[in-house]
């Protein structure tokens, strides 16, 4: 894990963590759901090719209908189109699903000119694939519910992900924004723990993340022992 040059912690200007599961295979979505630790879901077009799940919006509502059930009070859907008229169509259609849905929108130049839209008509945005630090003032002006930084994809380009979104966090405080930083692409739960000393408090993340959670040994076996003290007593 590559560590801040940061030694204290920065004020959040959210209160209350969020996190979520990154994955559309909604079997792991029967598994992890019901725990209550997640507020929501996160999908995007490669997660879905890797569920086997067609991008199109009757088989989004339909799985997103299921997430609810399942307790999530948000799910993350990602618009897609090759031209801005198709992304901001898509997007509004796939927000009238539900109005627990934030529809993502990939955060170049012809995908914040669709968010903006879609957020001058109220539908509630993440602008994804955040790679560098100034692109967070972009999601700031907008007035974007989140913002999605790759932290291991950052870190595959050789700069330090941790440091690079301790300053995104920063920039937001400093500038009175309350887009929420979705930390996206994490591979170690060491990550976010570091991160929320450092004010970060909204993650998504892979059900291998979510099982580390709780593939914890001793407590795994003080669990164990408690059964059998309960049980010796009948």
């Amino acid at each position: 894990m590559m560590h801040s040059d940061h030694s204290f912690p920065i004020k959040s200007n959210t209160s209350g963590i969020r996190l979520f599961l990154d994955t559309a295979d909604t079997t792991q979505w029967q598994t992890w759901l019901p725990t209550g630790m997640f507020y929501g879901v996160t999908t995007n077009p490669l997660l879905l090719k890797r569920a086997n799940i067609t991008c199109s919006v009757e088989q989004l509502k339909d799985i997103a209908n299921q997430a609810f059930e399942l307790g999530c009070q948000e799910v993350q859907l990602q618009t897609w189109g090759n031209t801005l008229d198709v992304l901001v169509n898509t997007g509004k259609l796939l927000a009238a699903i539900d109005d627990r849905i934030v529809v993502k929108v990939p955060i170049t130049q012809v995908g914040t000119q669709a968010a903006s839209q879609l957020i001058a008509e109220k539908v509630r945005i993440t602008l994804t694939a955040v790679y560098a630090v100034h692109q967070i003032l972009i999601a700031a002006a907008l007035g974007a519910d989140y913002a999605a930084p790759y932290l291991g994809r950052i870190n595959d380009l050789g700069r330090n992900g941790i440091n690079d979104l301790v300053s995104m966090q920063q920039g937001l405080i400093g500038v009175g924004s309350t887009t929420r930083i979705l930390v996206a692409s994490i591979r170690n739960i060491e990550d976010i723990t570091f991160l929320t000393t450092q004010g970060l408090d909204t993650f998504t993340f892979s059900p291998a993340i979510a099982e580390a959670f709780f593939n914890i040994t001793a407590t795994n076996q003080a669990a164990t022992e408690f059964e059998q003290a309960a049980w010796s007593e009948e």
